[in-house]
């Protein structure tokens, strides 16, 4: 099958592991990741039977090998200085965003240019988003995931 590229928007907030936990219990809720019990081009959300939680989840034989091709893959944000690894989300560094957006305050409009940073499958990148005044507005979640 492959991995899947993703990526998500969700609101600032300072503490980017506690972003990553509610936007992937969010995800969870909602069902939309790929779950190896349906099939392919439909979400976790289109079966009623899919798992009731994580555990259960990380429990299955197939999400074990093949993943959920979305942010359920990724369990947590490296600090700076700490090297990435299989599962997790890597935020961008003020010389990542100088080098490919020409500003390490970014906005949405760097995202195009930032999204090449997200190189490997089975890890994640994450980068602070400001608003027209260089507020922190949102953080946005991408990377690939699945096989």
């Amino acid at each position: 099958m492959g991995a899947s590229y993703w990526s998500y928007y969700v609101a600032y907030q300072p503490d980017l592991d506690a972003a990553l936990d509610a936007l992937r219990e969010k995800v969870f809720a909602e069902g939309t990741y790929w779950w190896t019990r349906g099939e392919l081009g439909t979400s976790a959300g289109d079966h009623p039977q899919r798992p009731t939680d994580m555990d259960e989840l990380y429990a299955d034989e197939w999400v074990q090998e093949s993943g959920t091709h979305s942010i359920l893959d990724m369990f947590d944000v490296v600090s700076d200085g700490e090297e990435p690894d299989y599962g997790t989300v890597q935020p961008v560094t003020a010389a990542e965003a100088l080098r490919c957006a020409g500003t390490e305050i970014l906005t949405r409009a760097h995202v195009e240019a930032i999204d090449g940073l997200a190189e490997r499958r089975a890890f994640g990148r994450c980068a602070i988003l400001h608003d027209a005044a260089g507020r922190p507005e949102e953080i946005y979640f991408w990377g690939f995931s699945g096989d």
